[in-house]
């Protein structure tokens, strides 16, 4: 379909608006509005232009992301990749926030750089630097 331009927005589900805001915030995300709709949805965006929709009904139980932490493996979207200008950079920023690194840095043939972190609800983030 050449109608299609970009991705609008990643949806979300997390626990608690308040944990969520805090975390994305820390990486720059600014709230937008909610919670609205029936499920309901709060919105933030970051001034790259990534938007975010927290889906918040989540259940409280064990903070298993069933997609990444279990042997068996399921279909479904497995994380976000946020492309980054300078992996050196991110990686002491996030230490500085004390947000961990579960994963990497990773480099593949072509040259480009990743490391994966995981917000309070343990979905995936990747920080992706190009070639």
């Amino acid at each position: 379909m050449q109608e299609i331009t970009r991705i609008n927005h990643v949806g979300l589900r997390v626990k608690s608006l308040n944990v969520s805001r805090l975390f994305y915030e820390k990486l720059g995300f600014i709230f937008i509005e909610g919670p609205v709709g029936p499920e309901p949805v709060a919105v933030m965006e970051h001034p790259s232009g990534i938007n975010i929709n927290f889906i918040l009904n989540a259940s409280n139980d064990e903070p298993t992301n069933i997609l990444m932490d279990i042997p068996q493996k399921y279909t479904g979207y497995t994380h976000i990749a946020l492309e980054i200008t300078d992996l050196d950079a991110v990686q002491k920023q996030l230490a500085d926030l004390n947000i961990a690194i579960t994963g990497g840095p990773i480099t593949i043939p072509s040259g480009a750089q990743f490391i994966f972190a995981r917000d309070p609800d343990g979905n995936v983030i990747e920080f992706h630097q190009p070639a």
